[in-house]
């Protein structure tokens, strides 16, 4: 929910629109994938669709810290955004190391 509040005052207050909407997309992309995962129709489909949801983590935390770095965004809603997208990575690196370790890949 921080990803879609950033990206409506970056479009809103500082009419930013390219960045943010990388950001939009990327940030809710990881939820979605979480979704999908706990349908998965395998073990290996699981694995697949929350791997994909950790290069899409792991995106979001490039484009906040790319928005920062240009001073779009300051260092408040830096502060408040990139932790918890930074605990999410780390989460999901867990989630896939322990599913690969489960699959014996």
């Amino acid at each position: 929910m921080q990803i879609i509040k950033v990206y409506q005052h970056l479009s809103s207050e500082k009419r930013e629109f390219v960045l943010s909407k990388q950001l939009l997309r990327s940030g809710t992309a990881v939820g979605a994938l979480i979704r999908e995962a706990e349908h998965a129709q395998s073990t290996r489909d699981f694995l697949h669709k929350m791997s994909i949801s950790l290069k899409e983590a792991n995106e979001t935390l490039y484009w906040i810290q790319l928005l920062k770095d240009s001073s779009i965004i300051d260092i408040s809603i830096y502060n408040s955004v990139f932790p918890q997208a930074e605990e999410m990575v780390k989460l999901l690196v867990s989630i896939v190391k322990t599913t690969k370790i489960k699959l014996k890949m």
